[in-house]
């Protein structure tokens, strides 16, 4: 750490002398450093700009897909029945009765310390065999093979409150008549066991059959009709509509399906809002106050060319006609201070009178609200991270002229402090000299007079 003797010979305050000097020298560096600032905030903004134009592109792309609109409702007279509308669904109602629900098959074996042979079959509906082979014929190495395989079947034994002997229970894994199996030895004979009396009985016995869900479709008419499905869901019944039953009944319950209005509106709504929250937060970062005195201050992106296009291509989009026709006429126009306006009575009421014509419509304007604001937003070559990484270049150089400034201004700075500390030296040679003549001067002066 240096020591500072300001002024010692010319009464210069040297230290502050020089500090405003370099001051003055750094105005080119400070004035780099308020442009990093700039920079740097108009590449935060853009980036914010950016993140905002690819949720759009997001958004809009997938509003875009043709089943985007298909909203339904379903309603069931009957708590037995539920109906769910999927892609493809259309307005119209059934009348169901559920005659049968799916079930799966099981089997229930006499009370047995020991499974009969270790080796057996399970034989599916379709003649499909698998072999069961156990390590042994204990109850738990039979039921470890048993739900070790693929057979479909997986089992299970309960004690029967003697402390010895067990039932085991065979089950389907899956509902529905192809889904039924029986089991037998591996010569295909039946499992017996032997009773009391030295006769044989069988050992297994079915407590309840495999069986498809089975509906009846306009019961009592001419038309009656049969559906059947191996688990209870009836897959588009109606199209695009899938029908779940959970219980019996002899009445019929009604199925209806509607269009979802209320859904299809808020879709709309929603990507009208998400437009305007996009074109305010470029209308805030745009504008232009008046302060005192008439001054007026700018936002970050007040005259900027790429925040412009941003607004003025997305809107195009928005409201250029489709098939020559504004979509105005559904409810989404412009206003005179340039917002986007969506009016849900008339949309609703030409989704009531014509819901393809408001799909079309919807599609055309998501399908080019999405390819305008992807080609914006690219992460490689949009035109808004093109600008952020030459705003993002810029402030590299301006970090780079600033570096240079900082080598510069320490050059000066410590030439300053070699140049006026060489001064006060000289200064100082300069009064010892005068200090010496003056003191000579006055020897010479005092021995006159004493002569």
């Amino acid at each position: 750490m240096g020591l500072s003797l300001d002024g010692l010979s010319s009464g210069l305050n040297t230290t502050e002398l020089i500090k405003s000097l370099m001051q003055v020298e750094a105005i080119p560096q400070n004035i780099l450093k308020n442009k990093v600032k700039s920079t740097q905030t108009m590449v935060s903004a853009l980036q914010a700009l950016n993140t905002k134009v690819s949720d759009l592109a997001t958004l809009t792309k997938k509003l875009s897909k043709p089943d985007s609109l298909q909203l339904f409702t379903t309603s069931s007279s009957s708590d037995g029945v539920k109906a769910i509308a999927v892609a493809g669904a259309s307005p119209g109602s059934l009348d169901v009765t559920v005659t049968k629900l799916a079930q799966s098959q099981i089997h229930v074996s006499e009370a047995v310390t020991e499974w009969p042979d270790s080796s057996f079959i399970i034989k599916a509906a379709d003649g499909t065999k698998s072999v069961i082979i156990a390590n042994s014929n204990s109850l738990d190495d039979v039921i470890k093979a048993v739900n070790a395989s693929d057979s479909g079947v997986k089992a299970v034994k309960v004690a029967t409150g003697d402390g010895t002997t067990f039932r085991v229970q065979f089950s389907g894994t899956e509902t529905g008549s192809k889904n039924a199996f029986s089991l037998t030895n591996t010569d295909g004979s039946a499992f017996t066991v032997a009773k009391s009396d030295g006769t044989e009985a069988p050992l297994m016995s079915v407590i309840r059959t495999a069986q498809d869900a089975e509906l009846t479709l306009w019961s009592g008419t001419g038309a009656e009709q049969t559906v059947t499905s191996s688990n209870n869901t009836f897959k588009s019944l109606l199209p695009g509509v899938d029908i779940t039953v959970s219980k019996t009944s002899t009445e019929a319950a009604t199925v209806a399906v509607e269009r979802d209005t209320e859904a299809t509106s808020k879709i709309a709504a929603d990507l009208v809002n998400s437009l305007n929250d996009l074109f305010k937060f470029i209308a805030t970062n745009s504008a232009v106050t008046s302060g005192v005195g008439g001054a007026t201050s700018a936002m970050i992106f007040t005259g900027d060319s790429t925040a412009r296009d941003v607004k003025q291509r997305i809107m195009d989009a928005v409201i250029m006609p489709i098939d020559g026709k504004s979509p105005s006429e559904i409810g989404i126009s412009i206003t005179k201070d340039g917002k986007l306006e969506f009016n849900a009575e008339k949309f609703a009421k030409v989704l009531a009178d014509n819901p393809a014509r408001i799909e079309s419509v919807m599609h055309t304007i998501t399908a080019r609200v999405s390819d305008v604001a992807t080609k914006l937003s690219d992460k490689y070559d949009g035109a808004i991270t093109t600008r952020i990484k030459g705003q993002e270049s810029m402030v590299s150089r301006l970090d780079t002229q600033i570096l240079d400034w900082d080598r510069r201004l320490s050059t000066r700075e410590a030439t300053l402090k070699r140049t006026y500390s060489a001064l006060e030296v000289q200064l100082s040679r300069l009064n010892s000299q005068q200090s010496y003549m003056a003191s000579q001067l006055s020897a010479l002066n005092g021995g006159g007079q004493n002569s």
